[in-house]
């Protein structure tokens, strides 16, 4: 089960985009819990997160969150184009792909 952190300002913008990234999962096979938090969530979770992906709107808080992964696990910024088209299947994409190659 691979456990996948979007951030945004709130946890409320992300909410259309978990949805679909489930849907895209269920598809896939992969076994994925994903959920969205806002940014001053990120603190108590990222210990067991997989990876976090920050909505582009708080991409400003990407060192922050680096910070606080210290290394451990995979922290990027969800592709603008993805987000604005709330493309579920582009962003799971995104997210098993920095699983998948930070691991190596």
């Amino acid at each position: 089960m691979k456990n996948i952190v979007l951030v945004c300002a709130a946890g409320m913008s992300t909410s259309l985009l978990v949805t679909k990234m489930r849907k895209a999962a269920e598809a896939r096979g992969e076994e994925c819990d994903i959920e969205a938090y806002s940014i001053a969530e990120v603190s108590n979770l990222i210990d067991d997160a997989d990876v976090v992906l920050l909505g582009p709107q708080v991409r400003y808080q990407k060192k922050t969150v680096d910070e606080l992964a210290a290394g451990k696990i995979p922290v990027d910024v969800i592709d603008m184009a993805a987000y604005g088209t709330m493309n579920g299947e582009k962003v799971l994409g995104q997210a098993l792909d920095l699983i998948e190659n930070y691991q190596k």
